[in-house]
């Protein structure tokens, strides 16, 4: 019974096909960087088996979220990974979709409603639900055009009334251990990441993606501030000028770098290592640590800072803010479409 109604749902949701043709007509924000290709469609594809074994829990926040909203409502997972919340609320109806085909197949593979799709180019009829979740998919998007646009899709496919919850990664970490692994990127922010090419890595300019190294060194990016930077002569630093800018760097990490490699670990043992992982190997794309008996891949990631999303969804037409709130290490905001 249920199966029926999501299926009929979903059918009268989706863009016929000249009315999508007009909505995914050309512009910059709708075409995918290079770098959101490579290092995320590409990684997420890559590990999704294994990625998805990883994920079921619920975050709690997101479950009162969903087990709040009215018998019957039609619910837009936009990023639904794994689709594990795609049947959290009984009493709802949802619909799924990811840029990853790998995990949209595991999400057809349990029953779920599901698509693949892009965050910033959603196939759906404006106003067609009642409710839309986006968890911790904006910071993949590497430009703040894109990461905007994706919140504008969120607020257009429900109806008025309807409201949309969004997570994110925070930069404020609750285990800050966790952020001198990852690997900063040059800090940018406007377009730039459109069009070939890699992105630069902070610590060396002559440092290749095959021997990127988990960082293992101490941070000293939340201890140290503006000018106890220079009573520190132990530790090498540099002031780089970026866009007229100047920018304070600490062993390659600087003061408000928001842009991170994360690294996946894929044990050896898995069986994608044989096909897809061997490739990846072979063309640079990832690496091997014997180590850890695991194939490392990097993912993109664009870390919040406080405010951050209050800014971004602020500006946004039809839509008001109703909550937000910091939780396990993200920031999380719930619009209403007026």
């Amino acid at each position: 019974m249920a199966g029926s109604q999501v299926n009929s749902a979903s059918n009268s949701v989706v863009l016929d096909g000249e009315s999508h043709d007009k909505h995914k007509k050309s512009s910059s924000v709708k075409l995918t960087p290079d770098i959101e290709k490579k290092y995320v469609h590409h990684v997420y594809d890559a590990i999704a088996p294994h990625f998805s074994s990883t994920r079921f829990a619920k975050w709690p926040k997101v479950a009162t979220f969903l087990n709040s909203l009215a018998r019957g409502a039609v619910v837009l997972d936009a990023g639904c990974g794994n689709g594990k919340y795609l049947s959290l609320n009984p009493d709802c109806f949802y619909i799924g979709c990811d840029i990853s085909p790998s995990l949209i197949n595991i999400c057809a593979g349990r029953g779920n409603e599901v698509l693949v799709a892009d965050a910033v180019n959603l196939p759906y009829r404006a106003g067609f639900g009642d409710a839309a979740i986006s968890i911790a998919v904006l910071h993949h998007l590497s430009t703040e055009s894109r990461r905007r646009k994706a919140i504008e899709e969120l607020i257009r496919v429900v109806h008025k009334g309807g409201l949309v919850l969004i997570t994110v990664w925070a930069v404020e970490q609750e285990d800050g251990s966790l952020v001198n692994k990852w690997t900063p990127l040059e800090h940018r922010f406007g377009e730039e990441w459109v069009g070939p090419g890699s992105p630069r890595i902070r610590s060396s300019p002559t440092l290749t993606l095959e021997s990127i190294p988990e960082r293992e060194e101490a941070s000293l990016v939340n201890q140290i501030k503006g000018d106890d930077l220079k009573k520190m002569p132990a530790i090498s630093h540099v002031i780089s000028q970026e866009g007229g800018d100047m920018v304070a760097s600490v062993n390659g990490i600087t003061e408000n770098q928001q842009e991170f490699f994360v690294p996946w670990h894929l044990p050896y043992h898995r069986a994608e290592v044989s096909g897809t992982s061997a490739c990846a190997i072979a063309d640079g794309f990832a690496r091997k640590d014997d180590k850890k008996g695991a194939v490392v891949y990097n993912r993109y990631y664009h870390v919040f800072v406080e405010g951050e999303l209050e800014r971004l969804s602020s500006g946004i037409e039809n839509a008001r803010i109703r909550d937000q709130f910091y939780d396990k290490s993200n920031w999380c905001i719930v619009l209403e479409k007026t």
